[in-house]
């Protein structure tokens, strides 16, 4: 009897369970837990949000060799990129590997490739002779690869799909083992300014000179993760980037005459820089105010001739995801400390004469003041080094180096906007240095993880920076029009361009405000409103702390924030983030009375 009776209220608690979630209810329900949505913890990733006792990533360390061959405009051909690099990777996962995947991004220049080949556009009533050109001849600027071997010369078979290449090892990678292999390539380098792309070049006509901002430019290692293997899906120019850390030397030769930036510090400054320019270093490595290196004086110097010789810039980095460089005769270059509770950050900028005079007085002490700000709301700024670079109409970023637009007319004058739009541009792309350089999301699945984050903390720090500061993103009205879509829409399809946060990087319509501009609103929500700022704060600096040098997750992210706070926010995470759902309130009757002055209330008796 007593058995009947057990299984007998089993069955009435499994039929009341499964009838909860098969309810019309259940599916509305707004408050529901999310913890169907979230991926199962485990050894690697709690359900507190913290990286487990078992959490585990790769390591690749670089010795890369490149170098600029520049031409003349009479020569009639691009300038040239020439690397040669020796990777070393370390297989710190608990699987055996039979190959490994590499990154060619350049390739997205390939004609045939996925971003080329599903790229749409329109025409309208004229097209231009450089449009027409461009689908006639498309810029042919991926990678040539010239060898792949071991590291005593013996070739490795590899393979080619696209942005991405295979290499099949001549044996099985142990856990805990290492294997170093060369490789070497040329590709020609792209116009930024008629081609696109995140790095490449700007060329000055009047001058014939070019400033180099040089990105993406060697085969790199792709991520290989506890959670999804080996991060390979194609790059089609909007996912960006998912990379494990490492130790990285590079070595860049360009034209002697010119100042090469660089993710990393100088391992050979003596042999490179003037000891005029040494001694301007030193100064500026203790001061609270921008130093020149190069003066504008010097740099219009440079800028007149062209020298045939070449020099070899020499930079050292440990503990980072990747690197990049700038190269030109044309830079101004100055630079200030910024310190970091024990670690002295060198915050520089480079920049021709068209950046200023807006560049001169803004740009390092932006960078400052961003590394000063994020390290407070997030964690130490670690790096030796941040450098802000001067480029026309490009914002991207790299570990310790970043290109931002805002540029003045000619004569120099510049509005509101454009300064107000640079001061943004450099706080946001230096600001990545944190989101995702250092707490390192996957970029190519979750765009929001570092642009919505990142543009929350550039909206703090922007507003330390100026408390009327014009910020773009972060208020909740800016965010109002996009939730509503479109009310000329049918009913069915007035949010037909409109996805949840947590979707594909490359399946986003409206981009800017999917990935940057509403995550940076409930954030900024959350803060003010929701949780109150100290209970925010120390949850949002928990996070980062738990997560720096470390793959987090979506799901990492929202455990930490309700472990550290001890607020229950599924309800808020499946609003904002899972939906597209709005804010529904209406003010259906508002009614205005005004008490008569001459009325009296007569006392009590």
């Amino acid at each position: 009897m007593l058995h009947k009776l057990f299984s007998a209220s089993l069955l009435l608690a499994f039929t009341g369970f499964v009838s909860a979630q098969d309810s019309p209810r259940y599916g509305r329900d707004k408050f529901r837990q999310l913890d169907q949505e979230l991926p199962t913890p485990n050894e690697q990733r709690t359900a507190s949000g913290a990286p487990g006792h078992a959490y585990w990533q790769m390591k690749a360390d670089y010795d890369i060799h490149v170098e600029i061959t520049e031409p003349k405009a009479s020569e009639g051909v691009l300038p040239k990129l020439t690397g040669r690099e020796t990777i070393t990777y370390h297989n710190q996962s608990p699987d055996k590997l039979d190959y490994l995947w590499l990154q060619l991004d350049q390739n997205i220049f390939e004609p045939g490739s996925d971003a080329n080949m599903t790229r749409t556009g329109t025409i309208g009533d004229s097209i231009s002779i450089d449009q027409v050109a461009k689908w006639v001849k498309p810029f042919d600027g991926g990678y040539k690869i010239t060898s792949v071997t071991d590291a005593s010369g013996g070739k490795l078979k590899y393979t080619i799909n696209k942005t991405m290449m295979r290499i099949d090892l001549p044996r099985p990678l142990a856990p805990g083992a290492t294997f170093a292999f060369k490789v070497e390539w040329w590709n020609w380098l792209n116009d930024r300014m008629k081609w696109g792309g995140r790095g490449g070049y700007e060329y000055f006509e009047e001058e014939d000179n070019y400033i180099y901002t040089i990105a993406q430019f060697y085969p790199r290692m792709a991520a290989y993760m506890d959670y999804s293997g080996w991060m390979h899906k194609q790059f089609l120019g909007s996912g960006e980037f998912t990379l494990d850390f490492g130790d990285y030397t590079l070595s860049i030769t360009a034209p002697s005459d010119h100042i090469v930036a660089a993710t990393g510090e100088w391992a050979n400054a003596s042999a490179v820089l003037t000891s005029a320019q040494q001694k301007r270093l030193a100064q500026a490595r203790t001061s609270d105010k921008p130093v020149m290196i190069v003066t504008p004086q010097e740099a219009l110097e440079n800028e007149k001739e062209r020298s045939n010789g070449t020099k070899t810039w020499v930079y050292k980095s440990k503990n980072v995801r990747d690197v990049a460089f700038a190269s030109s005769r044309k830079f101004i270059w100055d630079a200030m400390n910024q310190p970091v509770k024990t670690n002295n950050v060198l915050c520089m900028s480079y920049y021709p004469k068209e950046g200023n005079p807006l560049w001169e007085q803004y740009s390092t002490k932006v960078v400052a003041h961003t590394i000063k700000t994020y390290s407070k709301y997030t964690c130490d700024y670690i790096y030796p080094v941040a450098i802000s670079v001067h480029t026309d109409r490009i914002g991207m970023e790299y570990p310790m180096i970043c290109f931002n637009g805002g540029r003045p007319e000619k004569d120099g004058t510049y509005s509101e906007r454009t300064k107000y739009g640079m001061i943004g541009v450099i706080t946001h792309e230096v600001g990545h240095n944190f989101f995702p350089m250092i707490i390192n999301s996957d970029e190519r699945q979750w765009t929001w993880m570092d642009e919505g984050l990142n543009t929350f903390v550039q909206y703090l720090t922007e507003q330390e920076w100026d408390r009327d500061y014009p910020s773009w993103r972060g208020k909740p009205r800016n965010i109002v029009d996009y939730m509503k879509g479109d009310p000329n829409a049918a009913p069915d399809k007035v949010k037909a361009r409109i996805e949840p946060i947590m979707t594909n990087s490359e399946s986003i319509t409206q981009f800017g405000n999917n990935a940057y501009g509403k995550p940076c609103t409930a954030l900024n929500i959350l803060r003010e409103t929701v949780m109150g700022r100290e209970l925010f704060d120390h949850a949002f600096k928990t996070y980062c702390e738990r997560w720096k040098f470390k793959h987090p997750t979506p799901a990492d992210f929202f455990r930490s924030m309700e472990d550290a706070s001890g607020v229950d926010l599924d309800w808020f995470w499946r609003g904002w983030f899972y939906t597209t759902d709005h804010v529904d309130i209406e003010l259906a009757n508002l009614r205005y009375k005004r008490m008569d002055p001459a009325i009296r209330c007569s006392p009590r008796s």
